[in-house]
């Protein structure tokens, strides 16, 4: 158990070491978007990259060219599904969820909250973490694309043009 051969001490620095190399090459010439958490597929690809990497480590039976295969899979996946979502706005909504409002203007969106699974204390938290004392602070709190909920304060002006609401804004 707590057993380490010098052959596996070696491996792991060197196939850990290459396959780092190798990870960070793939993230710099795939730019920006391929690790930021904007929606559900962002936070998937991001875990994935880390799951690859562990498994890379510490599985001799996967080879550092198996392991960069599968990091040039993973973002090379990323990048197709965001230029398609980029360039088709109908493949944009079938992969993508719309913000949702969940409070505006000293209401709840009780609606809203029960389709989206958020309770009021999770709402105050988010406005707690935001450092607001009250929700007469508070002019709308949005549940983003990627799980996020964004507090907004004053009035909200046209930051709420993409938000899905029942309510009229």
């Amino acid at each position: 158990m707590f057993e380490i051969t010098w052959s596996s001490f070696t491996r792991i620095v060197t196939v850990g070491f290459l396959a780092y190399i190798g990870l960070v090459f793939f993230l710099r010439i795939s730019g920006k978007r391929t690790l930021t958490k904007l929606n559900a597929f962002d936070l998937v690809v991001t875990v994935a990259l880390g799951s690859t990497l562990a498994t890379i480590l510490l599985n001799n039976k996967i080879s550092l060219f198996e392991g960069l295969t599968a990091f040039g899979l993973l973002i090379g996946g990323q990048y197709i599904m965001t230029f398609l979502a980029v360039r088709s706005k109908t493949f944009n909504k079938f992969i993508k969820s719309e913000p949702k409002l969940l409070y505006l203007n000293g209401n709840f969106l009780e609606d809203a909250m029960k389709k989206e699974r958020i309770n009021r204390v999770e709402i105050l938290q988010s406005i707690r973490n935001q450092g607001k004392g009250s929700l007469e602070e508070v002019q709308a709190v949005v549940l983003e694309t990627d799980g996020s909920m964004s507090v907004i304060q004053g009035e909200p002006g046209n930051t709420l043009a993409n938000v899905k609401s029942d309510k009229k804004i």
